[in-house]
């Protein structure tokens, strides 16, 4: 099977099991899940269902309990931590609720940060850094600090670090829970555009406003997945 055929992202009978109190929790039950290249999705579901743990998994930030994760055809769940965290750092921009932004650090330097770890020199993450604001409409707030940006800015800014790697997924936790709606909508035309330039988007949220954005809707319900459904009006995935 050629790179460009295989799924970005195969989940095949994954678990993951918490001890609490004596009780065994199934925050995932045995999923199985594909998505492919330039997916546009998103998990839904009410607290408990499974959503959180879901996006560590997807992330390399947490280990199943058990089952195969295989990320661009690579088996990553029970990776040792050194190579699991190069290939969180390669493949998978982050994006958080919160943002996350170095507070004494400029809209540039915040975007580097990814690079930083990478080895590649300064020069460069310079460069990529200021493509990356350019391409999320801040270039020029390059040397602004984050309390100087506005909620939409800062977000913006998290948007560019995660993109500047060049990563196989954008994987955005809740990226508009801190924004006012005019400035959600803002953000999620962004994903919009970034989704339809080739970037594989996964999202969770509770929002179902945010959800309807996505092409892809998956929803999870103590630790299964409930239901999987595609707009009608989504353009086939290339």
């Amino acid at each position: 099977m050629s790179t460009d055929s295989q799924p970005v992202i195969q989940l095949h009978r994954i678990s993951k099991t918490y001890s609490m109190g004596g009780e065994m929790i199934h925050a995932l039950d045995q999923v199985d899940l594909c998505i492919q290249k330039n997916e546009y999705l998103a998990f839904v579901g009410a607290s408990g269902s499974g959503k959180s743990t879901m996006m560590n998994i997807l992330g390399c930030l947490d280990t199943p309990s058990s089952g195969q994760y295989f990320l661009k055809g690579q088996d990553v769940a029970h990776l040792p931590d050194t190579v699991m965290s190069a290939t969180r750092n390669r493949e998978i921009g982050f994006i958080f609720q919160n943002f996350h932004l170095l507070p004494r650090a400029t809209a540039l330097q915040n975007v580097m940060q990814p690079l930083i770890f990478r080895g590649i020199p300064p020069a460069e993450r310079q460069r990529r850094a200021a493509l990356a604001l350019e391409r999320v409409g801040l270039g020029n707030r390059l040397t602004h600090l984050p309390n100087q940006l506005s909620g939409g800015q800062r977000q913006r800014v998290a948007i560019a670090r995660a993109l500047c790697g060049e990563p196989a997924i954008l994987l955005a936790d809740e990226p508009t829970g801190n924004l006012d709606s005019n400035t959600s909508a803002e953000v999620m035309s962004l994903f919009d555009a970034l989704h339809a330039e080739g970037q594989t988007i996964i999202i969770v949220t509770h929002d179902a406003q945010i959800a309807a954005h996505c092409q892809r809707q998956i929803r999870l319900s103590d630790g299964k997945i409930t239901s999987d459904s595609k707009r009608t009006d989504a353009p086939a995935v290339v």
